[in-house]
C-alpha cells in the first residue's frame, strides 16, 4: 500500500534541537555574510542539515551538503 511518514517528538527532544540547529545555522549565516567564505557547520543528521538548508535559503544566502555519512555536513556560501 501507501507509504506514510511518521516523525516522533520524544519528550520535546526534535523541537529543542530544531530551536539549536537554528542558532547555530545563524552563528553560520552571520559569519559567512561577514567574512564572504565559506562556512562549513559540524556534521549533523538528515533532520537538522534540512533545517540549517531552510534558514540559510531564508536568509538569501546558499547552502550545499558535503561529506559521507556519518560526517555530512552543511557549508553555507554567500553565493
Amino acid at each position: 500500500g501507501e507509504r506514510s511518514r511518521l516523525m516522533l517528538d520524544v519528550a520535546g527532544f526534535r523541537a529543542a534541537r530544531r530551536v539549536a540547529v537554528l542558532g547555530l545555522a545563524q552563528a553560520a549565516i552571520e559569519e559567512a555574510q561577514r567574512t564572504a567564505a565559506p562556512v562549513r557547520m559540524e556534521p549533523a543528521s538528515a533532520f537538522e542539515r534540512k533545517i540549517a538548508h531552510d534558514a540559510i535559503a531564508a536568509a538569501g544566502l546558499v547552502s550545499e551538503s558535503e561529506g559521507e555519512e556519518p560526517t555530512r555536513r552543511v557549508v553555507v556560501r554567500t553565493s
